[in-house]
């Protein structure tokens, strides 16, 4: 039977049952290390038995802690942002922790510095910065933050905390699956190259495409949107010589393939598209999409993990990139040249 608020569980209860001191449950609670194995167990046990759940406000004043996590995210309304944000939300609040978020759009008067004096004021125990661009992360580095502070990207850095998907594993999947299939001229139509995640993808293809011996171009540098990769298609006049297109993000991709087939190509027949993130639509559209898929979920739980590691003081943990994997659909095919 569920307690009621008059005889809700507290953590001498927990304690007394599962033999152990209230000292011990707060410290099974915070995830803290060198508590025997055996020993959490049953306190856990006895947790889920009871359905106790901690005075969020107790333990805030007991450890001088907010347990509220502040988000920079660049552009929440692309996928992978908003993806992330919401990875990072859902595990935080299993974790015991409020998310404040504030998103750095194009356009907008509020700058880094702003963004951070708003979560500092909040009292967060903590910064993470989602998505972001090279010119926000050298804003950053010349901010005073006195709390520890997580970067979501590619490359280790000196003064941030990092975690990050694979994107050279990503990338790399996706260029391995084109070659495989026999083409050996790929274009790259990238993202915005401050964006990190779109630098590090271009890097891994121009990497790959060469260990393959792939035809080197010039890549093409998009903006995110459908709107670009159609317009883009819609103004090749003629069938070109590359046979297929590693597109920096679904939505593109998307695009991609609407401009080429007005303009009279066939996708995968005269052009292979892969995408990358693996929106919702991707499966559903015609042809449906060869894409990279993102953990964001795992990611979520290791940016949380890191994060409460350093909040509580404790050995941060080691945080490999977490893996991609490739979905493989209708819109990649051999070429026609190998195919015949």
């Amino acid at each position: 039977m569920a307690n009621t608020s008059a005889d809700k569980p507290n953590i001498r209860q927990v304690a007394r049952l599962a033999g152990v001191s209230h000292m011990t449950v707060s410290r099974v609670l915070n995830d803290y290390p060198h508590i025997k194995e055996a020993t959490k167990r049953r306190v856990l046990e006895v947790i889920e038995e009871l359905d106790y759940r901690p005075n969020m406000a107790a333990r805030a004043l007991a450890t001088q802690k907010s347990q509220r996590i502040g988000v920079i995210v660049e552009s929440a309304v692309e996928f992978g942002p908003t993806s992330t944000l919401r990875a990072l939300e859902s595990t935080a609040r299993g974790a015991g922790y409020a998310v404040s978020s504030i998103a750095l759009e194009d356009g907008d008067r509020i700058s880094p510095q702003e963004a951070v004096d708003n979560l500092t004021t909040q009292g967060v125990d903590a910064l993470c910065v989602v998505a972001p661009r090279s010119s926000s992360i050298a804003a950053l580095r010349k901010i005073s933050i006195n709390v520890p502070v997580l970067v979501v990207k590619p490359d280790k850095d000196p003064t941030f905390l990092t975690v990050s998907l694979d994107q050279k594993e990503g990338t790399t999947l996706a260029v391995d699956h084109l070659v495989s299939l026999g083409h050996r001229d790929i274009l790259h139509l990238a993202g915005p190259l401050d964006w990190l995640d779109a630098r590090a993808r271009e890097r891994a293809f121009h990497a790959r495409a060469k260990s393959w011996g792939v035809r080197e171009r010039p890549i093409v540098v998009g903006d995110w949107s459908a709107d670009f990769a159609y317009d883009f298609a819609k103004g090749i006049q003629d069938l070109p010589d590359y046979t297929a297109v590693f597109v920096a993000n679904d939505e593109m991709a998307v695009g991609l393939v609407h401009g080429l087939h007005e303009r009279g190509f066939s996708v995968p027949g005269d052009i292979s598209v892969v995408g990358y993130d693996d929106v919702p639509l991707a499966a559903h559209v015609l042809p449906p999409l060869t894409t990279v898929k993102q953990n964001f979920r795992a990611l979520g739980v290791a940016m949380v993990d890191l994060l409460r590691a350093a909040i509580e003081e404790r050995e941060i943990p080691r945080v490999t990139k977490i893996p991609a994997e490739l979905l493989v659909r209708s819109s990649t095919a051999a070429p026609r040249a190998a195919a015949s």
